[in-house]
């Protein structure tokens, strides 16, 4: 929530806190914020506060927000305040932890949006918002009808697709990569990539692994392929 506040991209109707509540350095900040904001403040018991809340565990304060607005693929490919495009695109993921935690990587590594397909996969859910621990508040998000359409008219607009594959003969580590537009492309929980995904991409890498388990979760892969193509891109 701090985060909704703080990069004011869609306006906050009001913050409910539970009453009786000792606030926390956290709690306090928020409300320092709504006050700064001029949102109103309502204090409430913690039965409507829970109530209220969409999620478990709210920590005592819940806020009533304008829903999350999609953003448009072709404002994604922009250059915008000199940041080129450097995108994650994802390819059925349904675990909203999962979700969460790429998209919470993803902005952490200096990504300037993320794309998702509208079917067969998870969107925006609170346990999602929650877990991303307020990346969807800076992270633009494009809901795309298919995945290998929007691959498609990413490589039009000149945006290079590198998709993580645990079959690819090249590792991620060796990828020649400078600072021209991109995109990282990450597989489904279990199936990975999907032939048609894999097929758009421009390149595919890998992870290399010394341990005995077969592969990574894919939100501990994107992580490391994330902060990989950062430090590239640096």
């Amino acid at each position: 929530m701090r985060e909704l506040l703080a990069a004011g991209r869609r306006r906050v109707r009001e913050v409910l806190v539970a009453d009786g509540m000792d606030p926390s350095a956290l709690v306090t900040e928020i409300l320092d914020l709504a006050a700064g904001a001029r949102v109103p403040v309502r204090r409430v018991t913690r039965a409507r506060l829970d109530a209220a809340a969409a999620t478990d565990a709210p920590q005592g304060v819940v806020a009533r927000a304008e829903a999350l607005t999609e953003a448009d693929l072709d404002d994604l490919v922009r250059t915008v305040a000199g940041r080129t495009p450097f995108l994650l695109a994802l390819d059925g993921v349904t675990d909203p932890h999962n979700l969460g935690a790429l998209l919470r990587t993803a902005e952490c590594a200096g990504a300037t949006g993320a794309v998702l397909p509208r079917h067969r996969a998870v969107h925006i859910t609170p346990t999602v918002a929650k877990t991303a621990a307020g990346a969807i508040e800076h992270l633009p998000l494009a809901v795309v009808p298919g995945l290998p359409a929007a691959l498609n008219h990413l490589r039009k607009a000149g945006v290079w697709t590198v998709g993580l594959d645990q079959d690819a003969r090249q590792s991620v580590y060796d990828l020649e990569l400078g600072a021209e537009p991109v995109a990282l492309v990450l597989g489904a929980e279990g199936s990975g990539l999907s032939r048609l995904v894999l097929q758009r991409c421009d390149v595919a890498v890998h992870i290399p692994q010394r341990g005995s388990l077969p592969s990574l979760n894919v939100s501990a892969a994107g992580a490391v392929a994330c902060f990989e193509l950062a430090r590239r891109r640096a």
